[in-house]
């Protein structure tokens, strides 16, 4: 569930980003400061999870 919600977050940012050039991660912990790395680090590894998740045979 929390992989989902930081896939959420990072696709809402992306598409802030790519229609209107604002990135809220960087509005709100600063841009590339320690806490802002940290948040695109954990989307980045929610997409690797998500990605595994959607081959994974059930």
């Amino acid at each position: 569930m929390l992989a989902m919600v930081l896939l959420v977050i990072g696709g809402l940012n992306w598409g802030l980003i790519g229609l209107f050039q604002y990135d809220l991660v960087a509005a709100l912990f600063g841009d590339m400061s320690t806490l802002s790395r940290i948040v695109y680090t954990l989307v980045g590894i929610s997409g690797l999870y998500g990605l595994i998740m959607l081959f994974k045979k059930k």
